[in-house]
């Protein structure tokens, strides 16, 4: 297994797809850090990745010597259960346009974001890279992890028949800078965020959150996962996909706690147990990325203190943001 690699050329070209979005404009930032000079972005008005024509006649153009593949049609549980058929879809078109795209104008590196949601509902903890397909998915979000699964199965396959130089990576649940606050199509952190604030504002008595609160979850940063990005592209050439996440768990009951405190709510917080909990429990074994010499930084509170923070000083530029 290849695992050592030259580190990216700073003055190449490098396109970020879904520069727009969590994991794209944490992408943006880190690599105007580290010095990147030729950096290329797209909007989805400008290229909708679903249209195999555009995106062949965008790579013609543009040339890129690295991809990124962080755009995706991503949701919560309400989002994925309610447009299955949306979310495998449009996650297939774009990564079959972009991937193929890639090898067709000799792409040198690119890097493939999936979702730990590839595993199965039910398989031992922490889930090792291993356990992928070994077991029945989680079904409220089943259409979104095949099409992840296929994504990665693709970039191994073009690995092995073209000799390609494709990595993929697997993060946990993602928070931070530039989220998603729709209390509509949100993940659980970032929708905690808006209830907790909207209830302080509102003086509201308590805050309803889905589900029993037993279910236990592991988040990243996404400025961790940026950085991971960043430090595999330079540092990792291995034919197997790896886990990123910070490596802790922690039960959603704990986290709204967490959330409540960190808004300065002071109402009751409430369950609905008839609401669906999803996976029951999904912490990662990030032993692998750990091996590359890779570590996570930012810990759960200074994180969500951050992305409080900005939040609030966006909240009025409109939280709602189509990605």
């Amino acid at each position: 297994m290849r695992r050592e690699c030259e580190p990216l050329d700073r003055r190449k070209k490098i396109y970020v797809a879904g520069h727009r979005g969590l994991v794209g404009s944490a992408l943006v930032r880190r690599l105007e850090a580290a010095g990147f000079e030729n950096m290329v972005t797209r909007t989805h008005e400008e290229l909708d990745l679903t249209r195999q024509a555009d995106v062949e006649a965008f790579f013609r153009q543009e040339k890129p010597d690295y991809v990124i593949l962080a755009a995706a049609k991503v949701g919560g549980i309400h989002a994925n259960d309610t447009y299955p058929a949306d979310f495998i879809m449009k996650n297939l078109q774009i990564e079959c346009n972009v991937i193929d795209a890639s090898w067709q104008n000799r792409v040198e590196k690119l890097l493939f974001l999936g979702s730990s949601c590839i595993y199965p509902r039910e398989c031992p903890q922490p889930i090792r890279e291993e356990a992928l397909l070994g077991g029945y998915l989680e079904k409220t979000n089943e259409a979104y992890a095949l099409a992840k699964i296929a994504g990665l199965k693709m970039c191994a396959y073009y690995n092995r028949q073209y000799h390609t130089h494709y990595i993929s990576v697997m993060p946990c649940n993602l928070y931070g800078i530039n989220d998603n606050f729709s209390l509509e199509n949100s993940h659980v952190l970032p929708a905690l965020i808006r209830k907790f604030h909207e209830a302080k504002l509102a003086g509201a008595p308590s805050v309803t959150v889905w589900g029993s609160g037993t279910p236990l979850r592991e988040f990243l940063n996404v400025d961790d996962l940026a950085d991971a990005c960043l430090y595999l592209l330079d540092h990792y050439d291995g034919d197997e996909f790896l886990n990123v996440g910070s490596g802790e768990e922690i039960s959603i009951l704990k986290l709204a706690g967490l959330v409540k405190r960190i808004v300065g709510y002071e109402g009751e917080l409430v369950f609905d147990p008839t609401k669906p909990d999803g996976t029951p429990r999904k912490l990662t074994d990030i032993s692998r990325i750990l091996k590359t010499g890779w570590r996570p930084r930012i810990d759960l509170e200074t994180g969500i203190r951050r992305t409080y923070q900005w939040y609030c000083e966006n909240d009025e530029a409109g939280v709602d943001r189509k990605r």
